[in-house]
């Protein structure tokens, strides 16, 4: 599969663009275990082009993360090609617009998911930033704004007319918001209509690789997005099985790396997501305190000290395993 130059292989994975998710750390731990594309966080055209820092550094890639994209979002045309033209600069290796974010203060404001209900424009902002840049534009968005509206098998030609090189659909309305299942059949019409030439990327609901090479067998698309599933598990695109203290060690990992990126209690708040959701801990003895005082640590010495309990904890209940296991065989 390719996105213009953009070489990603048979069956490529990604890493979905999250707000307060997919920082560079986490990108590049993504990438590190198989991920074949990775986004940054959501970056607001406007605050961009006003220059608020905290969007400005949302911008920075690294070598080691590429193929990586920036994924903007906003609801003036003229905002979102200046900061297209601003994005390019960084030295991303693809821009992507977002009309798929559904929450409140995105789509409610006519941006995100919001674009869906106002097609002219949204065509309008997609083709003036194809114009505006020679980086490949690319489009993520949902099946429409409600089960009344199921606009993409319609608007996914409008946007191919557009110049976009690739197209990303959530199988949810924004409406659904993240609730229910996941609808595929109508990615799978998109991708089946014989006008459509660029890639269609699924996405929705995959919470492993087997799920993910599923989606492929069944619907054809060109390449399948990951994303609530990689909360704490930036393992999740190996198809090599990691052991639970390897799994602790990749979460110590990016503890380290967001304290190094920001600061002790900015790296520890940004991780507690992470923590909060990762599935590594589960089944240990007396897991609930010991999760409420992992999102509880302020300092990064406590954590650490959670961390190799957790260890231990592991190793005790593998050691039990393994005298039970030889109980078994004599």
């Amino acid at each position: 599969m390719r996105i213009g130059t953009i070489e990603l292989g048979e069956r490529p994975v990604f890493l979905a663009p999250m707000e307060d998710v997919t920082d560079i750390g986490f990108r590049q731990l993504c990438k590190r275990f198989g991920a074949a594309m990775v986004y940054t966080e959501f970056v607001s055209a406007e605050a961009l082009v006003r220059d608020v820092q905290a969007t400005v550094r949302k911008l920075t890639v690294s070598d080691a993360e590429r193929p990586v994209g920036i994924q903007l979002y906003g609801r003036d045309a003229d905002a979102m090609v200046e900061a297209a033209k601003i994005v390019e600069q960084a030295g991303p290796d693809l821009i992507d617009l977002n009309f798929g974010c559904p929450v409140k203060k995105v789509a409610g404001k006519g941006a995100g998911a919001g674009m869906l209900q106002d097609i002219p424009k949204l065509l309008d902002i997609t083709r003036r930033v194809v114009d505006a840049v020679r980086l490949p534009v690319t489009v993520k968005t949902r099946l429409g704004w409600n089960a009344d509206q199921l606009v993409i098998t319609t608007l996914a030609p409008l946007l191919q007319e557009c110049g976009i090189q690739a197209l990303t659909i959530h199988g949810r309305t924004r409406s659904q918001m993240y609730t229910g299942t996941a609808d595929w059949t109508l990615i799978g019409q998109v991708k089946h209509n014989p006008a459509i030439h660029i890639p269609i990327i699924g996405n929705g609901d995959i919470r492993s690789l087997q799920q993910a090479d599923q989606a492929f067998d069944r619907y054809g698309v060109d390449a399948v997005m990951i994303g609530r599933a990689t909360f704490g598990c930036p393992w999740l695109f190996s198809r090599q099985p990691l052991t639970t203290d390897q799994q602790i060690d990749v979460l110590e990992e990016q503890l380290r790396i967001n304290v190094a990126r920001t600061d002790e209690y900015r790296g520890i708040l940004h991780t507690r997501r992470h923590l909060a959701a990762t599935p590594v801990f589960k089944g240990l003895p007396d897991f609930r305190q010991t999760r409420i005082a992992m999102l509880r640590a302020e300092r990064l010495t406590d954590l650490l000290a959670i961390f190799e309990h957790c260890r231990e904890l592991v190793r005790a209940a593998n050691r039990t395993q393994g005298v039970i296991s030889q109980g078994g065989m004599t």
